[in-house]
């Protein structure tokens, strides 16, 4: 859990809060509350000040052994939206073609994980993975899809359950369409048609 989350403050909001709505937070039902959700806190919010650069930082030069393409798709996604503080979840695929270097693929979801456990919003979230890979590999090209349900319209507002946003993020050759298309046709169904046709 982040070392840097002050519990103490966030249960006295979260029994602040409790009273604005009209709530008891000294009642029996409701007295631990403000620390679970201090503890719960913690834990969505660790990747505050944490730099995902870490997770790169072992890259393996490979050199001509390189091979053309590194995916790893479907890596669980799980952050809070910084506009409502209300989760958003889905999963990410991440895509390099890389240059002189690899990283172990386990670094992958640990920079998804890290930037994700903050404050958020999905656009700016796949373009920091983005940046992350970019600046910890060199690669070629990289390419970030993100896939994601958000709170903020399922739960409230227009209460669309079964919306689903998928933001793409792009660097080198994976700028370009059709490259783009091609790593849209590995994924299959795994992203949506639109998303793919518009790639073209």
């Amino acid at each position: 859990m982040a070392a840097t989350v002050d519990r103490e403050r966030i249960a006295a909001a979260v029994r602040e809060l409790l009273r604005a709505i009209g709530s008891d937070p000294d009642s029996a039902e409701l007295a631990s509350t403000p620390f679970r959700v201090a503890d719960a806190y913690a834990e969505f919010f660790a990747g505050v000040g944490q730099d995902p650069a870490v997770f790169l930082s072992d890259a393996v030069p490979v050199g001509d052994d390189t091979g053309e393409l590194v995916l790893l798709r479907d890596i669980t996604l799980s952050s809070m939206c910084e506009h409502h503080l209300l989760p958003f979840r889905g999963r990410a695929h991440i895509a390099y073609r890389p240059d002189a270097r690899v990283v172990g693929l386990s670094a992958l979801p640990r920079v998804v994980e890290t930037l994700a456990a903050r404050p958020q919003v999905q656009e700016r979230l796949g373009e920091q993975i983005a940046d992350a890979l970019q600046d910890g590999l060199s690669p070629h090209g990289v390419l970030v899809i993100l896939e994601a349900s958000h709170g903020c319209v399922a739960d409230r507002g227009v209460r669309q359950s079964g919306a689903l946003t998928v933001t793409v993020a792009s660097r080198g050759v994976f700028s370009d369409p059709a490259e783009q298309a091609a790593l849209f046709a590995l994924l299959g169904d795994g992203v949506s048609r639109e998303h793919r046709d518009a790639a073209r």
